[in-house]
């Protein structure tokens, strides 16, 4: 039963379910039979997507010239997750998360026989290796835990539900997974528990980097870091609060704020006399999200809305930075916004057989909005970043712990700039196999 816990909790992105957390072991050091405390599982998707728009990377900006461009396709293992956890009794229990992104990466040393023998190393492949939780959680109470390490920031519906059965797209929603940090996590400490139909979470972490920030990705990019540690001259504070009064319902509130100027490595523009010590880039972010899952229906909506301080002074500075730093030069937007709305009914649920079987087919419609560059009236308009999409498809799923998805998806920009229709087939699943 332990077991089982924990991982609900690690799976849900640190939203334990209404009703798992009573499970959790007792603060009197009381323990419950189980057969092991260790747990392992996991999650992963595989996707196929044919894109029936121009590839190039100048296509927004010379958008004639690319109108006619033939169609192109990608594979792709967008996630591979494997969890470790371990539940050390007395309220002690320990979540792992590591991530590999695309597959991971690679990097080869070769010897180049042309070249008098020497040594090259060679970039293999691109993707991402990452740590995304490791954490040490203390239960004092149904209602009060303590939470120390590399965890999530659930902010957002992506954030606190990022695994693949929580949404019917093949790849993660674009919204949210443009404009925040995705999945969103950090190091730092979490204060959360559940108190009659509320579950709440209160999270101090490492700041994020406005220098990271950028026109197309708004604070994406700013919980990164390219050193071996993460700076942390300035702290973020999140929190989430979800309400499951109604069954089959639960909404949620979260925000974050923190200071993005300043939190990185050297932090060479602070300081008595410095230029820009007056930059601070004040992040906020507010975010509302509900979801549904009740008489066959699937049903889930999201809102999201972010403003960064001082963007014009923090556009300069960025613009300036050295070319080898590790700054994104692009311009960033004050705002930022995402909303989307996704509903999908069970047809098999008529179907006696199948229903016995657990089997379950959703067809699903999705719409969602969302711009990563919303600039003050002074500051330099790129229209392309504002995006209405469309998608319809399936989800399958022979198994609760298995889905095969299939969709059809139209962006659609602003005018002139071309819209971005695309197929897109994946499978994935989630499952725990101790």
């Amino acid at each position: 039963m332990k077991r089982t816990i924990l991982f609900l909790t690690l799976a849900a992105g640190l939203l334990v379910p209404q009703g798992a957390v009573a499970q959790v072991p007792t603060t009197d050091g009381a323990e419950e039979a189980q057969t092991s405390r260790l747990s392992i599982g996991g999650y992963g998707e595989a996707a196929f997507s044919r894109h029936f728009y121009s590839d190039n990377q100048y296509r927004y900006k010379n958008w004639k010239q690319y109108a006619n461009d033939p169609s192109n396709g990608q594979f792709d293992i967008p996630h591979a997750v494997f969890y470790i956890g371990y539940d050390f009794g007395s309220g002690w229990t320990l979540g792992t998360e590591i991530e590999f992104e695309h597959t991971g990466t690679g990097v080869a040393t070769e010897i180049e026989a042309d070249e008098g023998g020497e040594y090259e190393k060679e970039v293999e492949k691109g993707g991402e290796v990452a740590l995304e939780q490791w954490w040490l959680n203390k239960r004092f109470a149904r209602w009060a835990n303590v939470r120390v390490g590399h965890i999530i920031v659930p902010v957002g519906l992506n954030n606190a539900h990022h695994e693949p059965t929580n949404f019917f797209t093949v790849y993660r929603p674009e919204g949210e997974n443009t404009i925040l940090p995705s999945t969103w996590h950090d190091t730092g400490v979490s204060l959360w528990g559940q108190a009659g139909d509320f579950r709440y979470e209160l999270l101090m972490v490492a700041g994020l980097n406005a220098l990271q920030y950028s026109r197309d990705g708004w604070i994406h990019g700013g919980a990164a870091s390219a050193f071996e540690f993460k700076p942390a001259n300035k702290y973020g504070y999140a929190f989430r609060l979800d309400n499951y009064t109604v069954p089959g319902l639960r909404m949620a509130m979260s925000g974050y704020y923190g200071q993005g100027m300043h939190n990185n490595y050297p932090n060479e523009m602070e300081g008595a006399g410095k230029l820009y010590s007056s930059l601070k880039a004040h992040t906020l972010v507010g975010s509302i999200d509900f979801s549904y899952d009740a008489h066959n229906w699937i049903v889930r909506g999201q809102a999201d809305y972010g403003y960064v301080s001082d963007t014009p002074m923090l556009n300069i500075v960025k613009a300036n930075m050295q070319k080898n730093s590790n700054a994104n030069v692009s311009k960033v937007g004050r705002n930022a916004a995402a909303y989307s709305v996704e509903a999908g009914y069970d047809v098999l649920s008529q179907v006696p057989a199948a229903r016995a079987k657990g089997k379950k087919l959703y067809l699903f419609g999705r719409y969602e909005y969302y711009n990563s560059y919303i600039p003050e009236e002074t500051q330099t308009r790129y229209e392309y970043t504002g995006r209405h999409v469309a998608t319809a498809g399936i989800n399958y799923r022979p198994l609760p712990q298995i889905v095969v998805k299939a969709e059809g998806s139209y962006r659609k920009l602003k005018e002139p700039f071309n819209d971005e229709p695309s197929v897109n087939i994946g499978v994935a699943y989630e499952g725990f196999f101790r």
